[in-house]
């Protein structure tokens, strides 16, 4: 089974999303139907431009002594511009950038700034529910392809809740911290330790 890398792999393809000129009613009732927290906004061309979430609608919506929120449009209401994550995206990648912006979803968008889903944070987690003998195959694999010649090594992974230990031997020419930063980069491994010996 090829194991998720980028938020391709894991993002929802449906994509609730707002013209520019959407009301203000009419995009918190988007959000209700679908139960989602924040939608993108669409230029004419079909690109991100904005995002409305619910906060941006309860800060800037006037009051009930102001009757004039049929008025209020996605555009006037969006934070710009949008931060938006390519379809290619590594899932590591994508959560640092929702860390770093206090996000909980984030559109996916292809070359030309088109919506093509949205990945969130549920989304991004559904690596860490991967049973520990898919792990360990990934790491395996993952190891032998890109670091290790066929054959050039005797080596055991072991994982345990996410957790990997790698023992052996390892090829004079290949570095355990190398080794290790592949293992950590694998989604899912939540932490890495080895104990090598060298051919």
């Amino acid at each position: 089974m090829k194991h998720p890398r980028t938020v391709d792999d894991v993002m929802t393809h449906a994509v609730v999303s707002a013209r520019l000129d959407a009301p203000v009613k009419e995009i918190v009732q988007s959000m209700r139907r679908w139960g989602v927290s924040a939608v993108p906004v669409l230029s004419a061309e079909g690109r991100v431009v904005g995002v409305v979430s619910e906060a941006d609608v309860l800060g800037k919506v006037p009051g009930e002594d102001h009757d004039d929120s049929g008025s209020v449009t996605a555009g006037g209401l969006m934070s710009a511009p949008a931060v938006t994550v390519p379809r290619g995206a590594t899932i590591a990648g994508a959560a640092r950038l929702m860390g770093r912006g206090h996000l909980k979803r984030l559109p996916v968008v292809d070359e030309d700034g088109r919506p093509v889903g949205v990945v969130s944070r549920g989304d991004l987690l559904k690596v860490y529910l991967r049973s520990d003998a898919e792990l360990a195959e990934d790491v395996r694999r993952e190891l032998l392809t890109h670091l290790i010649p066929e054959g050039d090594a005797a080596l055991t992974v072991r994982v345990t809740d996410g957790a990997v230990t790698l023992t052996g031997r390892l090829p004079q020419s290949v570095p355990a911290d190398l080794a290790l930063r592949l293992t950590r980069a694998v989604p899912g491994v939540v932490d890495a330790a080895a104990e090598f010996t060298n051919a």
